[in-house]
């Protein structure tokens, strides 16, 4: 199924224009525009903004796609010019460094469409839709599956990702398929058994691990970026009763979890049988701030961002955290979170 329609022709990186843009260090760089489509790559562009934490610095190079076409010709692009690719998606569960990303940034979060398909009860979605949206959107039609995930404020294509969950329910119990794109341009469609699965984690976060196809291979997970998504779930039930029970569970999340600062949700993966948050807790850190970034007082597994905090708070904040319950519980803490740049220094 082909979810993405071309705007124009397909753009090539052969046939790009250039423009001459001043960036912050006096430094001549160029605009690209891919030609057929309303797609520009552009030099420097500060990463903050496009964060739930409201920090970081900029990406060497930023694209952000509207289709499927346009995503192939920046992957075409950075291949040529040998830059590193990294995909960001809401930017919901991201430290983005201070000193920024090198290579090219590419944002997932304008890849739209949704299907809720009757016949076989399966919702496929692009990368870019909110799962809060589709949480809703399932709600409202009846459909159950998705209420756990009302409260989490990422995208379908990260969801895939990093296996989100919530109340005892995860990305993983109801994937059917997953369409990703290789960095020379081809899609290939796997299975929740071929992404390997497990809390909070998959083989397409960052690392090396066997190739999807071929056990036997080695190849970098970051390299396949999700650009659809199908989800099985159970249509035909009340919709008021789903929408009730939906609401039930944003209102837990708004109850139990801090949202009037910035923050990139759960920090820490939690080591059973322990939650992180009553380790944290019980470490006597809540509260605790480190510049402008505080172990919350709601919920101590959270973060936030107090106003003015930098990327090098935060992370030294979790480092502190992660000492300290090592030297109280000899529990080493491992960050749901994911970094990305340089943070070699920070602390």
């Amino acid at each position: 199924m082909t979810i993405y329609q071309a705007a124009g022709n397909v753009c090539t990186v052969s046939a790009l224009n250039t423009k001459k843009h001043q960036t912050t260090n006096s430094v001549e760089s160029e605009v690209i525009y891919l030609p057929g489509t309303d797609c520009v790559i552009k030099p420097q562009a500060s990463l903050s903004a496009f964060t739930s934490y409201r920090v970081g610095g900029a990406a060497d190079w930023y694209v952000a796609p509207r289709n499927l076409e346009a995503l192939q010709a920046s992957l075409i692009y950075a291949k040529e010019r040998d830059l590193k690719v990294t995909t960001l998606g809401a930017g919901s569960n991201l430290l983005v460094s201070d000193r920024g990303i090198s290579g090219l940034v590419i944002a997932t979060r304008h890849l739209r469409f949704s299907h809720f398909d009757p016949d076989t009860g399966q919702l496929t979605v692009a990368a870019g839709e909110s799962i809060p949206s589709l949480a809703w959107a399932a709600a409202e039609l009846g459909w159950q599956g998705l209420e756990w995930a009302v409260g989490i404020p990422g995208t379908a294509g990260g969801a895939v990702v990093m296996n989100a969950g919530a109340h005892n329910s995860c990305i993983a119990d109801m994937l059917v398929s997953a369409q990703v794109l290789s960095p020379d341009g081809t899609l290939e469609t796997i299975t929740p058994e071929q992404l390997g699965y497990s809390y909070r984690t998959s083989l397409l976060q960052g690392g090396e691990s066997p190739s999807l196809g071929d056990a036997t291979r080695t190849q970098k997970r970051y390299q396949r970026i999700v650009t659809q998504a199908t989800l099985q779930l159970a249509p035909g039930a009340d919709p008021a009763q789903v929408v009730a029970i939906t609401k039930q569970h944003k209102k837990h999340r708004l109850s139990t979890q801090p949202y009037n600062f910035p923050s990139c949700g759960s920090v820490f993966r939690n080591p059973k049988p322990y939650s992180a948050g009553w380790l944290i807790e019980q470490t006597g850190l809540k509260g605790y701030q480190i510049g402008g970034a505080q172990v919350a007082l709601l919920h101590a597994n959270f973060i936030v961002n107090r106003g003015g905090a930098k990327a090098s708070d935060i992370f030294c904040l979790i480092r502190h955290i992660q000492h300290q319950v090592q030297e109280r519980w000899s529990i080493r803490l491992e960050p749901e979170v994911k970094m990305l740049g340089e943070f070699q220094g920070a602390c």
